[in-house]
């Protein structure tokens, strides 16, 4: 897939960067990173298990894109940071408290309904988010070019389940909404206010601060879930903890993807 005509401004360079614009830009990757990271690896575990067989090579290729997606933020990552990390090592190699993805992903993968109101509050915010990324770190700019195009199926093909579940019959639904209700509690964690953030509105890394990204991501979501009568999830306050102390299903989470890694030295992507 080819990429579009990058941005004409910017840095290319980390080194171009002023040092705290570098370090914001640290901080946004991580995020990035570890949400598509966290999320890829949860949903891998429907891998031969899932409702229907069309729909097990659906969500492991989705599964697959999130993986592909971290690891190339994770290259850039590495490239910003410059301490001699590379992106094994910062995918594998932190401990659990290390991790930045946000409460929303904490949650363990549930029944199908917990996936698809996960999937469904995760998709549309990421979209949301990459839509904030401006031309300031030309890499990024034209990393996030390729993952928009990629990430439209992911939305297509959410969205099209939650219209499934919705309309499926009593229980489907009834599952759906509390999948929902329990999920959005923490949906607007992906928009937990970043350490830096003025100096990336400043260098035009990202074009709105991540409030305004969830207004937007707020009214998407009201034009899929009001006809289907279903009820938006419910604005909460953003707190620095939304990407932090995380959970017990997390820390089992991270035991399985770093077995190998943790027993075979030398193991990369």
């Amino acid at each position: 897939m080819s990429l579009a005509e990058p941005p004409r401004t910017g840095s290319a360079a980390p080194d171009a960067l002023d040092p705290r614009t570098r370090t914001a830009l640290a901080e946004l990757l991580f995020t990035m990173a570890d949400d598509d990271f966290v999320s890829g690896f949860t949903d891998s575990e429907w891998t031969g298990i899932a409702p229907l067989l069309e729909e097990d090579v659906a969500i492991s290729s989705i599964s697959q894109d999130e993986l592909g997606h971290a690891r190339a933020l994770y290259q850039l990552l590495a490239d910003v940071l410059a301490d001699g990390r590379d992106e094994d090592q910062l995918a594998y190699d932190r401990m659990p408290d290390e991790y930045r993805h946000s409460r929303l992903l904490d949650h363990p993968r549930g029944d199908w309904a917990d996936t698809i109101a996960r999937r469904f509050f995760y998709e549309l915010a990421d979209e949301a988010r990459l839509a904030s990324i401006g031309p300031g770190y030309r890499p990024l700019a034209e990393l996030v070019e390729k993952l928009r195009r990629e990430e439209r199926y992911h939305r297509m093909h959410v969205v099209a389940w939650l219209d499934r579940l919705a309309n499926g019959g009593a229980e489907p639904r009834r599952r759906l909404e509390a999948a929902l209700l329990a999920q959005g509690l923490d949906a607007t964690t992906v928009f937990t206010p970043l350490e830096g953030e003025a100096a990336l509105l400043e260098s035009g890394v990202l074009t709105r601060s991540m409030t305004q990204a969830e207004a937007a991501w707020r009214a998407d979501l009201t034009t899929v879930m009001v006809p289907l009568g279903l009820a938006l999830p419910p604005s909460i306050e953003p707190s620095a903890s939304g990407r932090r102390n995380h959970s017990a299903a997390f820390d089992w989470l991270w035991t399985e993807f770093t077995m190998v890694r943790r027993s075979e030295e030398g193991v990369t992507w």
